[in-house]
């Protein structure tokens, strides 16, 4: 425990850069996936293809990656830009294929009946599509909140600072409390990005905390109304 007292500075540090790389690639996997997935859901000929593709993203080996990246990119070996590129690309592969189905799981006669009062494409999906697809969207985020924290710390055997520096440190030097706080930290750092994503999600979708069938409904009562205001018939 000596050690975890003498390095709380450290310990907080590293938290504070290991935020700075997981937020960024979980914002970008999650707003380059949602259009993704709703061209999977929209062209049904292209939904194979773009699936496969992202999945195989995941088959990646995060080490080769991160090695191929800076011959791609031109950002140095060390470059923290490299990890975010490379934690994004995983985001997607993860949260394409449940962006997909989010939007899949809107009503059919809802989509049709934003049309007939007169929603454009682009209207429709901002105001009905989106928001009814938004409960699975936001578990899909979660799963990539998780995966998200927990990859950055790949970043440190590259020498990319984060709290898997503690990991790599701790066992050079056969600090166990060290590789302990790195474990505990990166969980806790995740748990707390995920709760904010459940509570962010309560905000903006209320009836989503209602859940069943009347919540379903009260959803598209919130959602549902024309471009004028008048509820949808």
């Amino acid at each position: 425990m000596n050690w975890l007292w003498s390095n709380l500075d450290l310990v907080g540090e590293l938290t504070l850069v290991h935020l700075g790389l997981s937020v960024p690639a979980i914002i970008l996997s999650f707003v380059i996936s949602v259009p993704i997935g709703w061209v999977a859901h929209r062209f049904r000929w292209s939904r194979g293809v773009l699936l496969a593709v992202c999945g195989l993203l995941y088959a990646i080996p995060s080490l080769a990656l991160l090695i191929a990246l800076p011959v791609i990119t031109g950002f140095g070996a060390r470059s923290p830009v490299n990890l975010v590129i490379a934690l994004t690309l995983y985001g997607i592969a993860v949260i394409v294929r449940t962006a997909a189905d989010a939007f899949d799981a809107v009503d059919r006669d809802v989509e049709q009946s934003a049309t007939a009062v007169g929603y454009s494409a682009f209207g429709r999906f901002w105001a009905v599509e989106l928001p009814l697809a938004g409960p699975v969207l936001l578990s899909g985020l979660r799963v990539v909140i998780v995966s998200t924290v927990s990859l950055a710390t790949i970043g440190a055997v590259i020498g990319v600072p984060s709290l898997g520096s503690l990991f790599t440190d701790g066992f050079q030097r056969g600090i166990q409390i060290e590789i302990l706080t790195g474990i505990v930290m990166t969980i806790v750092l995740a748990l707390v990005l995920d709760q904010l994503a459940v509570l962010a999600g309560r905000l903006l979708m209320p009836w989503a905390a209602r859940g069943g069938p009347r919540g379903g409904d009260g959803a598209r009562a919130a959602v549902l109304r024309g471009p004028e205001g008048e509820a949808l018939s």
